[in-house]
């Protein structure tokens, strides 16, 4: 399974809200690192977009609940590092 493949079967089980945010995430990556176009709202008001996207980005800044905590966070990756090296000697 690829690893879009695994976002996507994991994004199955959220709620929508959780889902939306995730979306939103993706979205915002893809900008950051200059994948995507500017995304347009459904009547095609990119201005509007913005606005709307600085709201969720700003509402995220203040969000007051704690985020993950460092050294999970440094598991996380570690164990996701070491299961890509397992899988590119696997490959050959």
């Amino acid at each position: 399974m690829t690893l879009a493949e695994t976002i996507y079967q994991r994004s199955l089980k959220l709620p929508d809200a959780a889902a939306q945010e995730a979306l939103d995430f993706i979205e915002f990556l893809n900008q950051r690192y200059g994948l995507a176009e500017a995304t347009t709202t459904a009547d095609g008001d990119a201005a509007a977009y913005d606005a709307w996207f600085k709201a969720q980005v700003q509402q995220a800044i203040d969000d007051p609940r704690p985020g993950i905590p460092a050294d999970a966070a440094r598991e996380h990756f570690a164990a996701r590092r070491d299961a890509l090296r397992q899988q590119a000697q696997a490959k050959g």
